[in-house]
């Protein structure tokens, strides 16, 4: 759908469902900072056959190394009806790959993308405030910090801040070169 340097955003395809569906059910793997949501295998395939996980309201987008290995998944879903965008969330699957600016070029792709195509103003990444990795991957992409949503998310047990970062239209990369050059590539 769309290569970077390193990587490439594309559909989720029939064949990779048990992967993906492995990789969704790993709570070790999802890391401290990921929400954690149990879907069954069944609805989880339905949802697929219904959507192809992409849609008005929710869709995603595997990551991908050129040689199309699955590395992470980039989404987008309508958090407020009334709001005139969409709030992102990413994920690399293999953690021992962190470090790589393999999601700082995907988010960048990702963003150029859905400005691209989708009628929409406004991104928006909720990011926990000691999630320093995620903060730094969407000020590099051009997120701007907006302000704290106290208490928002439920989450390993306890009540946590959420760091909100948006990103506009008019601060969005306006050519796949802009976007990779945000991601350092």
């Amino acid at each position: 759908m769309i290569r970077g340097a390193n990587v490439q955003l594309r559909m989720v395809r029939e064949g990779d469902l048990d992967l993906l569906f492995t990789y969704a059910s790993d709570v070790e793997a999802r890391g401290l900072y990921y929400p954690f949501f149990l879907v069954s295998e069944p609805r989880f395939k339905q949802h697929f056959e219904e959507t192809g996980f992409w849609k008005d309201d929710f869709g995603e987008l595997l990551v991908c190394d050129l040689e199309d290995r699955m590395l992470g998944a980039v989404s987008y879903f309508k958090a407020a009806p009334y709001f005139d965008g969409y709030e992102l969330a990413a994920r690399l699957f293999d953690l021992s790959m962190r470090g790589r600016g393999i999601m700082t070029e995907a988010l960048s792709l990702f963003c150029y993308l859905l400005f691209t195509v989708k009628k929409i103003n406004r991104l928006e990444a909720r990011i926990m405030p000691e999630n320093g990795a995620s903060k730094r991957m969407a000020e590099k992409c051009g997120f701007r910090f907006e302000g704290v949503a106290r208490e928002a998310v439920f989450h390993l047990g306890a009540y946590h801040d959420m760091e909100v970062y948006s990103m506009l239209r008019s601060e969005a990369p306006a050519t796949l070169e802009e976007a990779l050059q945000r991601a350092g590539q």
